[in-house]
């Protein structure tokens, strides 16, 4: 090992960052303008009419040069001088506004810009009002046309006809044009509130395929105040989870709850997830009533959790707060704090999550039945054997087996170990196929809280019985005494010793010196399992890698998962042979998810990587950006990370692919990811990527082998057809994936809408 490696191995462990902030400005500055205002600038269109072709429009990331004057964006609309919106303005400013499309109003082309009259044919824009049936000049790329799909689509939203329209708009900087939009209006979209306005939207629930599709809200016991409220504002039996409010005074002095928001994930994901969309409040409320952050805030989530993130989260927020506040942040941070500690002794650490015998935790949901949320194919190759064995059809079992009248251990096994699974989020994976309920997973970081803010010690005032230390079989019996938690005080000291004998069985039970990764623990049959997954950087997030493991994970596991778009989520070889009788699923190679991208990036910066993690992030990015650019904008849910595609036809195929003209909410996570994986990025990165840059290209790499990738992909469709042909293994799984309409079957779409709305 070279010193040079080793130094960079023991820099100091940063304390709760989300990321390490490079010296990276905010880019504010608007993409190049091809529409001045200002009469002393020349005019790049004005050669057009000559026959000389424009300029490609410069998208130069995060120094684009600015719009000239844009502060005195000025014109006459009639005989009134106004000052114009900016050229990359947000939709309700751009097309609303008063006297300037206001939704139902008609916004009149402006006489005069910059003191400059405008004739009817001036080439203003890629548009074509008042332009006498004369093309302005060619719209160049894609891009740029599927940019002028989504301008006529948010026009028309503000009840807008016709439109001047400013170049620079259509060649906007893609990677400012994606961060803009993620910022500005997929998080409005994705929230969502449970109050008389938001109640419809939040309790439809497009998952659900009973009889019963009434939307209904469940209270939890004890909360009379908010079940009154909900009384108030429902008429009719109102699935859905109440989460948490406010008391707010209105205007008579009378007090009132108040919805807190949440996001959602989105497209059929229209409820708040344990670690797609963590809100305090919200995960702090679950807790209370439910001794765990759920899964998802529907009944039929109430028996399993997600990986626990709160703590991290709830110090992310707090290292933001106001220090001038320092009291009040000390008492929200205790709150969630104490909510943690109830949630690690009341679910993590206690049976069955807990494994006495090795003390780790580990996902194992109660309860008995077919998840309700999956699509209504997902088990049928596992039911239907045992539905020919009785002589019945799958749904006749699945009715059966769901109200009791069936009995099949197999099964209940099955389940239990799927249940795990959706409890893990990585729903679904061979990793973790009829065996998650026997592996090991991580627990909160509680003690630096305590250290930090709480001078090493903190009392909890809800009581609840504690999980025995040390831990022993013995000690988790059943009737074995249990402490309270009222009559214990919480040290840091103690936290401390919980963490380091987690990492001490960590090290002897998950971690594999020969191979330099880590790996599952199977509680059962009490070794290691060998599915290389790339959950196997985690413990660099986590901070509880030494520096040599921390080195041996970036030498001799990284590469395995590192591939053209990313990290995926396990090997090629770890998943196997897919076929019919096997299909693909969605958490295993080639696919690959925000989470754990951000996670790695977090990692690798916290233990010196810091090119790694850039490049990675690099190569995230460019996939997405990639993706926006060539396809309308889209911000799926997932990627196929090998082949650069959000074409996923596994399980449920991907989410947030199904929108109309114009992408209006993204994906939670992944929008996320974007906004974080920026951060890790250079100027000269921000610059590249905006071009649209190769990540190969730009680091110097060897290209991916794409024709091999697609090679196999295509045998593997082939062989499953001839299975089908010969009536094995079922019909082949219907590709669910939505791609965007074509730019000519848009425009068509939107005319005839138009036509129609006239």
């Amino acid at each position: 090992m070279s010193t040079a490696q080793e130094d960079k191995a023991k820099l100091p462990v940063p304390k709760n960052l989300l990321f390490i902030e490079h010296d990276v400005p905010s880019s504010t500055a608007a993409s190049a303008s091809t529409t001045p205002t200002d009469p002393s600038v020349a005019d790049p269109l004005a050669a057009v009419g000559a026959g000389i072709p424009p300029p490609l429009p410069q998208t130069n990331g995060a120094t684009s040069p600015p719009v000239a004057n844009l502060a005195q964006r000025v014109g006459k609309l009639g005989l009134k001088e106004t000052k114009l919106p900016d050229v990359h303005a947000e939709p309700h400013e751009y097309y609303g506004g008063a006297e300037s499309g206001v939704a139902g109003t008609t916004k009149r082309r402006p006489a005069e810009m910059g003191g400059e009259k405008i004739s009817r044919n001036r080439r203003l824009s890629h548009g074509t009002a008042s332009s006498n049936a004369h093309k302005a000049f060619d719209i160049r790329g894609t891009y740029m046309l599927s940019n002028l799909l989504q301008e006529l689509a948010l026009a028309r939203d503000y009840g807008r006809k016709r439109i001047v329209l400013d170049e620079a708009r259509l060649a906007e900087n893609p990677v400012d044009r994606l961060s803009r939009m993620i910022k500005n209006s997929f998080w409005n979209a994705l929230t969502r509130r449970i109050d008389a306005e938001g109640l419809e939207v939040a309790c439809a629930d497009p998952k659900n395929r009973s009889q019963h599709t009434k939307a209904r809200i469940y209270i939890p016991h004890g909360e009379e105040e908010m079940a009154e409220h909900y009384r108030q504002i429902l008429n009719d039996k109102p699935g859905i989870l109440a989460l948490a409010m406010d008391k707010k005074v209105d205007k008579d002095g009378k007090v009132k709850l108040e919805a807190l928001p949440f996001i959602v994930p989105g497209a059929r994901f229209n409820e708040k997830y344990g670690w797609d969309s963590s809100i305090v409040e919200h995960c702090i409320f679950e807790i209370k009533h439910y001794n765990k952050v759920l899964n998802g805030n529907r009944s039929y989530y109430l028996a399993r959790s997600q990986p626990p993130f709160l703590t991290d989260l709830a110090l992310q927020i707090y290292n933001q707060l106001d220090r001038s506040q320092k009291e009040e942040n000390k008492s929200w941070l205790k709150r969630v704090i104490q909510a943690a500690i109830k949630e690690y002794h009341s679910y993590w650490m206690s049976t069955p999550s807990l494994d006495p015998a090795s003390g780790l935790s580990r996902y194992r949901p109660v309860g008995l039945g077919i998840p309700p949320e999956t699509e209504a194919t997902h088990f049928t190759h596992i039911l239907q054997p045992y539905a020919q064995k009785l002589g019945i059809s799958v749904n006749e079992y699945i009715d059966g087996y769901n109200n009791l009248t069936i009995a099949e251990p197999e099964l209940d096994e099955y389940f239990l170990h799927d249940r795990g699974v959706r409890e893990s989020g990585h729903d679904t994976s061979y990793r973790l196929d009829r065996k998650c309920g026997d592996l090991g997973t991580y627990e909160f970081d509680i003690a630096s809280a305590i250290d930090v803010a709480f001078d090493g010690e903190m009392d909890l005032e809800e009581e609840f019985p504690l999980s025995p230390w040390p831990i022993t079989v013995e000690a988790f019996a059943e009737g074995a005494p249990r402490q309270s938690s009222t009559a214990t005080i919480q040290t840091s000291k103690h936290w401390f010793e919980r963490a380091a004998r987690r990492k001490d069985v960590m090290d002897e039970l998950c971690w594999n010196d020969g191979y330099g990764m880590y790996f599952d623990y199977d509680t059962k049959a009490k070794k290691q399992a060998r599915y290389e997954s790339v959950t196997a950087l985690w413990p660099l997030w986590a901070g509880c890698a030494s520096e040599t493991q921390a080195l041996k994970l970036v030498r001799h596991a990284l590469p395995k998962f590192e591939v053209a778009g990313g990290l995926v989520s396990g090997t090629e070889e770890s998943r196997g042979i897919i076929s019919l009788d096997r299909p693909n699923r969605q958490w295993d190679y080639p696919y690959a998810w925000p989470p754990h991208q951000i996670m790695a990036w977090v990692g690798l910066e916290r233990y010196g990587f810091v090119d790694d993690a850039a490049r990675l992030a690099y190569r995230w990015i460019y996939m997405m950006t990639l993706s926006f650019v060539d396809f309308n904008g889209i911000v799926p849910e997932k990627f196929d990370a090998v082949e650069l595609s959000h074409m996923v036809d596994a399980e449920y195929g991907n989410q947030g692919t199904e929108f109309k003209y114009v992408p209006r909410e993204g994906f939670g996570w992944m929008n996320s990811a974007y906004q974080i994986g920026l951060q890790c990025l250079s100027t000269g990165m921000r610059r590249a990527v905006a071009n649209c840059v190769p990540p190969w290209v730009f680091f110097n790499l060897s290209a991916p082998d794409f024709s091999s990738a697609r090679k196999r992909r295509a045998e593997r469709e082939a062989r499953e057809a001839e299975a089908a042909a010969s009536g094995h293994g079922g019909a082949p799984k219907l590709e669910v994936h939505h791609d965007p309409p074509s730019l000519e079957e848009a425009v068509a779409r939107l005319k005839l809408e138009l036509g129609q709305s006239q």
